[in-house]
């Protein structure tokens, strides 16, 4: 049985994760963030984050619904913080996403609309794999990673945790990208990189 959800932040990433919810007629029993957002789809304002503390880890399901625009531990921490209390994260998969029946999914996965996901990719805890983004096959994807808009990953590639992929940018079959690491929009990527760097470009070096 579904459980009442609670939005997690009123940006525009957490827009999309609401509209999606809604036309799956999931019930969002309203949103926390720093401040009321009058306009964040008419849902009811429940406080800042510390009010989740005072509901029953059983009685509802969570949606991290912040984004990221470059590397940041923020999702991961509030992710973490939530996690070992006993709170579960809603999996949002938007209803155009492809997503083969041999891919694993973990917990807190946002798939957006458009994304193909292909045999044997693995996907970990609290990723986003956002609109019109390509996981072939065999791919593995760490937890606390964002597959920004129009990413492309080729067959057997690996991305470690903490990952941000920039908007448009390719990645070769066979590549491993190490943990913490940024790699800018439209690049492309053709060799292995390695944790905590930053790479731009076509072919993509370091910066």
């Amino acid at each position: 049985m579904n459980k009442p959800i609670i939005m997690i932040g009123a940006g525009g990433h957490a827009a999309v994760l609401a509209e999606t919810l809604i036309a799956q007629r999931r019930v969002i029993m309203g949103y926390t963030a720093p401040r009321e957002e009058k306009e964040f789809l008419n849902l009811p304002y429940l406080g800042t984050d510390n009010v989740i503390a005072t509901y029953n880890p059983d009685e509802v399901e969570l949606v991290l619904g912040l984004g990221t625009i470059t590397i940041s531990s923020i999702r991961k921490s509030i992710f973490e913080q939530l996690k070992s209390k006993g709170y579960l994260f809603t999996n949002v998969i938007h209803a155009t996403a492809i997503v083969s029946p041999s891919v694993q999914i973990g917990n807190g996965i946002q798939i957006m609309a458009g994304a193909i996901l292909q045999a044997n990719a693995s996907i970990a805890d609290n990723t986003i794999i956002n609109t019109g983004s390509i996981v072939d096959h065999d791919c593995i994807i760490g937890s606390h990673v964002h597959l920004a808009p129009g990413s492309t990953l080729s067959g057997g590639v690996r991305i470690g945790e903490s990952c941000h992929i920039g908007a448009g940018a390719s990645i070769i079959q066979g590549i491993a990208i190490g943990a913490e690491t940024m790699v800018g929009a439209g690049s492309v990527v053709v060799k292995n990189i390695e944790d905590k760097k930053t790479v731009y470009g076509v072919p993509a070096k370091e910066v």
